[in-house]
């Protein structure tokens, strides 16, 4: 039997051109079009807030926010970002000020090496604008597809909380237990 060959041209230089809304500003950006949004994010756009973890959407590490949803950007093509709103950690504090849950994380050290941090941010703010009054199950499912090797994920839990709390305008503080342990 013949053997047929069949060669597809190679076109090391070609790039795609998408429109997005990045950060709650307008982009546009070219970048090779097998990339994914992880990769066009950190190696095209420079936004390194985005971390590289497992590339087989298992650690949650590179969690993202696509129209306001955690996604997870190593597997998502940027081609598929066209026309949609994408939001990193780079996104979260407003005119200088860090959002809420940054705050309540450094307060309460639910930050450890900070690998894992921005998609925790990110997952946790997603949650807190659908619902600004979660139970600690509804923080641990929201939070659920994000792993640390850190924390323990107490202090995430607690942070989370607080945050909550003083973003619906309450006078929140956390417990001496949370700042220093167990007396």
């Amino acid at each position: 039997m013949d053997r047929i060959k069949i060669t597809f041209p190679i076109m090391p230089d070609a790039k795609a051109k998408i429109a997005l809304e990045l950060n709650d500003e307008p982009v546009e950006v070219a970048f090779a079009p097998h990339k994914t949004l992880l990769e066009v994010l950190r190696e095209d756009l420079a936004l390194t807030g985005t971390k590289h973890g497992c590339e087989l959407g298992e650690c949650g590490t590179c969690a993202v926010l696509v129209d306001g949803r955690p996604v997870l950007s190593c597997l998502v093509l940027g081609l598929a970002c066209a026309g949609h709103r994408v939001k990193t950690v780079e996104g979260m504090a407003e005119g200088g000020r860090l959002h809420p849950l940054q705050d309540a994380f450094a307060e309460l050290g639910a930050a450890q090496c900070g690998y894992c941090t921005p998609a925790f941010l990110l997952a946790a703010e997603a949650l807190l604008a659908a619902n600004r009054r979660p139970t600690r199950d509804e923080i641990k499912q929201a939070l659920a597809g994000n792993l640390c090797r850190c924390t323990g994920y107490i202090k995430i839990y607690e942070a989370v909380e607080l945050a909550a709390a003083r973003m619906r305008g309450e006078r929140a503080v956390p417990s001496e237990e949370s700042l220093y342990g167990r007396r």
